[in-house]
C-alpha cells in the first residue's frame, strides 16, 4: 500500500483570491516546489483535492479548473516536483447552475476525494496526511482515516487554539509541513 499527503490547493499551493478563474492570477505560495519535491523524495504520492465551487456559481467552468490545474501540474514539474493527481468537486448547494447543486460525498468536508484516489491509487490512509488551510480539509483528512496539518501562515484564516487542536500539527506553510511530515 502506498502513502499519500493530500493538500488542499487554494492556500496551501497557491494564494486564496477567492475564485481562482485565470492563469494570470496564480500565484504560487513560497517553496512550495521544494516542498511537494521533498515529499516526492520520502517516497508520497501527492495528491491535491480542492472544492471548485465556482463552478457550480457559475463563474468559470469545469475546463478552466482542469486548465489551471494542468498549469499548476506543469509550473512544479518544471521545478522537479510532482503531483501524482488532482481531484476537484465543482458542486455546491448554493449553486447557480441546477447540475451542479448539491450536497455530494466529494465536498469537503466529505471525504469523496481522498475516498477516490485511496481506491485509484492502492493508498493506506492511516499512513498518510492531509494538509489544509480550512477546517474543512482538516475534517475530511479526519474523516478518510487520514492524520492531518492545518496551515496557519500568512493569509490563512485566523484561528484560536481550540480549532487548531484539530489538527494533528500545525504548521506556517507547506515547506515547514513537509519538513516536520517526513521526520514523523
Amino acid at each position: 500500500m502506498n502513502k499519500a499527503v493530500f493538500l488542499d490547493r487554494d492556500g496551501v499551493i497557491v494564494e486564496d483570491i477567492g475564485y481562482l478563474g485565470k492563469h494570470s492570477d496564480i500565484r504560487f505560495l513560497p517553496k512550495v516546489g521544494k516542498a511537494v519535491k521533498l515529499l516526492n523524495k520520502s517516497g508520497f504520492k501527492v495528491i491535491v483535492v480542492t472544492n471548485q465551487s465556482g463552478v457550480a456559481r457559475g463563474y468559470f467552468t469545469e475546463q478552466t479548473v482542469r486548465g489551471i490545474n494542468k498549469h499548476i501540474q506543469e509550473s512544479l514539474a518544471e521545478q522537479g516536483a510532482f503531483i501524482d493527481r488532482m481531484y476537484y468537486c465543482p458542486h455546491h448547494l448554493e449553486g447557480t447552475l441546477e447540475e451542479y447543486r448539491r450536497d455530494c460525498h466529494c465536498r469537503k468536508p466529505n471525504p469523496g476525494m481522498i475516498e477516490a484516489a485511496v481506491r485509484d491509487f492502492g493508498i493506506d490512509a492511516g499512513k498518510s496526511f492531509l494538509i489544509g488551510d480550512k477546517i474543512s480539509d482538516i475534517e475530511a483528512g479526519h474523516r478518510a482515516g487520514c492524520k492531518t496539518i492545518l496551515l496557519q501562515g500568512r493569509g490563512a484564516p485566523k484561528r484560536d487554539e481550540e480549532t487548531a487542536s484539530t489538527s494533528n500539527l500545525v504548521a506556517e506553510d507547506l515547506y515547514e509541513a513537509a519538513k516536520r511530515l517526513i521526520k514523523l
